[in-house]
């Protein structure tokens, strides 16, 4: 946990994450996929940080990433997640 939570703890990883969340909560036809392009003009991030952000995203799994044609896509993964969400349950519970 201590890992996603650090690579959450960068703002603009962060935001980079939440928009890829967004992406995924609205992309019913992709089936949760997001289009990098799509959300790197809504990010004042050059390319290379990007890139590197992404990384440290898939590194602790909280998103799969995948080229599709010369098109990135990010997937977040749901089990993560969940497994973050029962994470903060219990320690709200103790």
């Amino acid at each position: 946990m201590a890992r996603i939570f650090k690579a959450l703890s960068n703002p603009n990883r962060l935001e980079l994450y939440l928009q890829i969340v967004k992406k995924h909560e609205t992309s019913y036809k992709t089936c949760g996929e997001c289009l990098i392009s799509d959300i790197t003009e809504s990010l004042n991030i050059g390319a290379p940080t990007i890139s590197h952000h992404l990384k440290e995203l898939s590194s602790v799994e909280l998103i799969y990433t995948e080229k599709k044609g010369r098109y990135l896509v990010a997937k977040v993964n749901e089990d993560v997640v969940n497994q973050v969400n029962e994470y903060l349950k219990l320690q709200q519970n103790q």
